[in-house]
């Protein structure tokens, strides 16, 4: 090293200085003569030379024990200090526990704001899980407030750090519950999301004139929508949307009370809407709910119109900001006018779905099971507010107001889709569609 070559050890040897990067051997009488003056020190009273005290570190090697003895004390007091100045992460005096505490016995309306259910509901939740045995309390989380945890972060689509923060717990604590809520809820989905009547009518379409007798088989409505996913680069191709962002296509089925009845969600984004139907429907292991003879599902124009499935008259107005054109058939018109409004129920269910759960609108980096678990975990759940919770007014759209948000699926396919569809269409369901059709229009004069 630099430090070890004292005033009388060899300078004319070859030794390089590291921090200098040069070689020392083959110096001057000037280079050594400099080098001399500036490892020794003259004492302003006797007038010897003396070495440095940085030389005298570096050549004693009871001075270097010194040396590495005092770093580590120093480093030992720099260690104390920083622990007894640690601030721990959750130093709140309100607890978890205390937060949910505070929702159950306060207002209901708070309630009902945080976790989208009321005190009733939440109480026969608890109960489902508790009962069988789905989640055990611990010494840090009760059953209720594992379940009040899960129900904000989908209510309100926080991350699991906002979750953390806000519940008080480790971040592992919150994803472990999120996991295990999320399968549980899967598990429910067979006794919560069930089948319709296919033997019963809707009161909706019973006592409205016009929807009764022409759709008396109509059993309920059929629509894919997109819940945004995160994924990895090697598969975001396959999920990116016509739309350019990355999504799971979500196929289901909802009847006139705005429940869900099937549901199939995980589809890549770019698969169509049409595609997921089919497989559903001609799959045993996807288990779809056929509907009997003499009646169906209402689907758009993006699907056939075959047996079980009435679709719209396609080239002709659809929407209701398309009825104030003067061109096309009145008579096909009147019928998609009224399809419209009555398939309109799942769009409606739809957005009620996706504001009472604002997770569905942005799901966190999880893996893409869970993410998928967590939209059936939603759709469970909805059906579970539906049947136990009256007071969700807030969440519910104007119930007359058509829905032009599917507008686009109307025009969807080209001209060539559109007539390989037009020959591909059952004659059975082409006769149904035309008798309900004139049977609107020659109605209207009475």
């Amino acid at each position: 090293m630099w430090g070890s070559c004292s005033a009388t050890g060899n300078l004319a040897s070859p030794t390089r200085n590291p921090y200098l990067g040069r070689d020392e051997g083959g110096a001057s009488d000037d280079d050594l003569d400099s080098q001399e003056d500036l490892t020794m020190d003259t004492s302003p009273r006797s007038g010897e030379k003396r070495p440095r005290t940085l030389d005298v570190w570096y050549d004693s090697s009871d001075d270097d024990d010194d040396v590495v003895l005092l770093v580590c004390v120093m480093d030992s007091v720099i260690r104390k200090i920083r622990r007894q100045s640690r601030i721990p992460k959750h130093v709140s005096s309100f607890s978890g526990h205390e937060k949910m505490c505070e929702l159950i016995t306060g207002h209901e309306g708070l309630l009902l704001e945080h976790i989208r259910m009321n005190r009733d509901c939440f109480h026969r939740l608890v109960t489902l899980f508790t009962v069988q045995n789905r989640l055990q309390e611990t010494h840090t989380l009760t059953v209720q407030e594992q379940l009040m945890m899960f129900l904000t972060m989908v209510a309100h689509g926080d991350s699991n750090r906002r979750t953390s923060y806000e519940w008080k717990h480790s971040g592992e604590t919150v994803s472990r519950y999120i996991d295990t809520i999320s399968s549980h809820l899967v598990q429910l989905a067979s006794r919560f999301i069930v089948p319709p009547d296919f033997d019963d009518v809707s009161t909706v379409i019973a006592k409205n004139r016009r929807f009764f007798p022409y759709f008396q088989g109509c059993v309920g409505a059929i629509d894919g929508t997109h819940i945004p996913c995160v994924v990895d680069a090697d598969v975001a191709a396959a999920y990116r949307n016509r739309k350019g962002f990355t999504s799971q296509n979500v196929m289901v089925v909802v009847d006139f009370e705005m429940k869900f009845t099937y549901l199939v969600a995980g589809w890549e984004g770019s698969c169509h809407d049409a595609r997921v139907l089919n497989v559903a429907t001609s799959n045993p292991a996807f288990m779809f709910p056929h509907a009997p003879e003499g009646k169906y599902y209402l689907v758009d124009a993006g699907y056939k119109n075959k047996p079980g499935f009435l679709a719209p008259f396609r080239g002709q107005n659809y929407h209701l900001h398309d009825r104030r054109r003067e061109d096309g058939d009145r008579r096909k018109e009147m019928f998609n006018y009224r399809h419209a409004f009555l398939r309109n129920v799942i769009e409606r269910t739809f957005g009620v779905w996706k504001s009472r759960f604002r997770i569905l609108r942005g799901i966190p980096r999880y893996p893409l099971e869970k993410q998928r678990d967590i939209v059936i975990a939603c759709a469970v759940l909805h059906n579970f507010i539906k049947l136990f919770s009256s007071e969700e007014a807030v969440f519910n759209p104007e119930d007359d107001a058509v829905d032009d948000g599917n507008a686009e699926d109307v025009g969807e396919a080209s001209t060539q889709q559109q007539q390989q569809q037009q020959r591909e269409e059952s004659n059975d369901m082409g006769h149904i569609r035309d008798h309900i059709a004139n049977a609107m229009w020659n109605d209207r004069l009475d």
